[in-house]
């Protein structure tokens, strides 16, 4: 119980810390599955999306994920390559980039899917109406992960 709250606090703070001084708009997203009732407004850039989902996943996976520092020598780092289309649906994943860990693999892809639907990306992100990115997964000795657009500097040797 105790790992369960501290991992929804460290989501909280995770979000938190990406916070703006600037006004947000929103937009109704209504009736869409894992979503909330309002959603912010598009994230402007490739980059700024990538946190924005970095977080979403987070969100929806903070069992899974650990705070603080990664460790020094991780077990494995996972590479995802995935498409959105311009809804927020995962159309396709992939991995890029492993050490071949199966259960991390496995986790990777399971943690992308079961946190889609994705908030929709700006339409001026998408090409022939998808956006492909790629994210990487940072496994702990105890298998949990952090995602490289939020994760902290590793720890040193």
């Amino acid at each position: 119980m105790k790992q369960t709250k501290l991992c929804l606090l460290c989501a909280i703070a995770i979000l938190a810390g990406c916070a703006s001084d600037a006004p947000l708009s929103t937009s109704a997203v209504r009736g869409r599955p894992g979503t909330s009732d309002t959603l912010p407004a598009p994230a402007a850039s490739v980059t700024a999306y990538k946190v924005a989902l970095a977080n979403h996943i987070a969100a929806a996976n903070g069992e899974r994920m650990y705070a603080g520092r990664p460790q020094a020598l991780l077990r494995s780092v996972v590479v995802v390559k995935y498409v959105v289309d311009g809804d927020g649906r995962l159309v396709r994943s992939e991995i890029m980039r492993s050490n071949h860990d199966r259960t991390t693999e496995a986790t990777a892809l399971a943690t992308l899917r079961n946190s889609a639907p994705f908030p929709p990306p700006a339409p001026h992100l998408l090409q022939r109406g998808r956006l492909e990115l790629a994210e990487t997964w940072l496994f702990n000795n105890d298998g949990r992960f952090q995602l490289r657009s939020t994760a902290q500097k590793q720890v040193d040797e």
